[in-house]
């Protein structure tokens, strides 16, 4: 018997989060208006697609 699992939603799921990651970063870069709110920008795309699920889901009642 072979122990693999399917992984196929959970590989979707990440590329679903990572395209939320670049979606802010090119959001939060056209925003940013010098040195360090760029790299702000940088920052807050990371971050961002996981308050945007958590508060998503939240307002759901999950």
């Amino acid at each position: 018997m072979s122990d693999r699992t399917s992984t196929a939603s959970g590989q979707a799921g990440n590329a679903i989060y990572g395209l939320g990651i670049f979606g802010a970063w090119v959001y939060f870069w056209m925003e940013a208006d010098g040195l360090w709110q760029h790299l702000l920008a940088i920052l807050e795309g990371l971050v961002w697609p996981a308050f945007a699920v958590y508060y998503g889901l939240d307002a759901l009642g999950a």
